[in-house]
């Protein structure tokens, strides 16, 4: 049985990605979930962590617990500005952990966008683009 929906495929990828990605980050120590906080705060700098939360939609606890512990291994500097809010900025071994988590990305992209032409990857993106609830 052929399964042609985008729920299954968008499945089967995330799937696949997050494996790729997790075996690629472990050496750093980070996690695949942690990657996208790196990333966040590396084209961020100065952020808060509401804006991280919300732009990354994520649940505030679990947001906190992460940048807690991604400023305890020593990616992330809470920086207090004033009151009880901070700051978020990367160390010298989170703007290191960011080239990674970058490279993975255009890595993982490379070897799955392989079989199709520079018109179809272009093509394939514009439509995920399109259909895509953050626009870019």
């Amino acid at each position: 049985m052929l399964i042609s929906t985008l729920s299954y495929y968008t499945t089967e990828l995330y799937k696949e990605f997050a494996a790729y990605t997790t075996e690629k980050l472990h050496e750093l120590g980070l996690n695949f979930g942690q990657m996208y906080f790196i990333i966040y705060v590396g084209k961020h700098p100065e952020c808060t962590p509401s804006e991280l939360t919300s732009a990354l939609k994520l649940d505030w606890g679990h947001s906190q617990r992460s940048v807690a512990k991604l400023a305890e291994n020593g990616f992330l500097i809470k920086e207090k500005k004033s009151g009880r809010s901070y700051r978020l900025t990367l160390t010298s071994l989170g703007k290191q952990a960011f080239d990674v988590c970058h490279q993975v990305l255009f890595d993982w992209d490379a070897t799955k966008l392989t079989g199709l032409t520079n018109e179809e990857q272009q093509l394939l993106l514009n439509l995920l683009c399109k259909i895509s609830i953050q626009k870019v």
